[in-house]
């Protein structure tokens, strides 16, 4: 019952995080084409639309990485993982690299909130459209606490894979 309730919550955050992604990626290569097009084809001065394209791809960067996460298909470096050939050590290699990865999101989490909350304390805003700098810094948040919560999964999904090697030994 707890397996098919994070199955399904996993699934649910899946949707919105590659929908968010979907519509990022829109509105950055359409607000992009725009951009040119009044620049270059109508002589506009669109002031502040570049900060308008960076904040929607500051998030679309932030949600690209925390699907990364998600999918399990973010960078890594699996040489050692190749050369173990037994199950149980695998299975603790990778138990190790997910509490090395998910205690270094823990640290981004701690770094980003900090700067969030500074962002927050301290307003600022771009100079062309006045965009609240907290905007941006909301999306590392996110990425922070995603990747936090993916590592979770992942050390936990270790674990449970040596505990049941175990009992499949006895």
């Amino acid at each position: 019952m707890i397996r098919e309730f994070f199955s399904g919550l996993d699934r649910g955050v899946g949707w919105l995080l590659e929908a968010a992604a979907f519509v990022a990626s829109l509105l950055v290569v359409g607000l992009m084409l725009f951009l040119v097009l009044a620049r270059y084809v109508f002589g506009w001065s669109m002031v502040g639309l570049l900060e308008l394209i960076m904040l929607f791809g500051m998030w679309l960067y932030m949600l690209g990485g925390t699907i990364a996460c998600r999918r399990n298909e973010h960078l890594k470096v699996d040489f050692i993982e190749l050369k173990i050939t037994d199950q149980r050590f695998q299975l603790m290699h990778k138990a190790l690299i997910s509490l090395i990865s998910f205690l270094i999101c823990l640290f981004f989490v701690v770094l980003a909130y900090r700067m969030l909350s500074w962002g927050l304390r301290r307003p600022q805003s771009t100079p062309g459209m006045g965009i609240p700098l907290w905007l941006p810094q909301a999306s590392i948040m996110l990425a922070a606490i995603g990747c936090s919560c993916y590592s979770l999964r992942d050390v936990i999904g270790s674990l449970a894979g040596i505990k049941q090697l175990g009992q499949k030994e006895l």
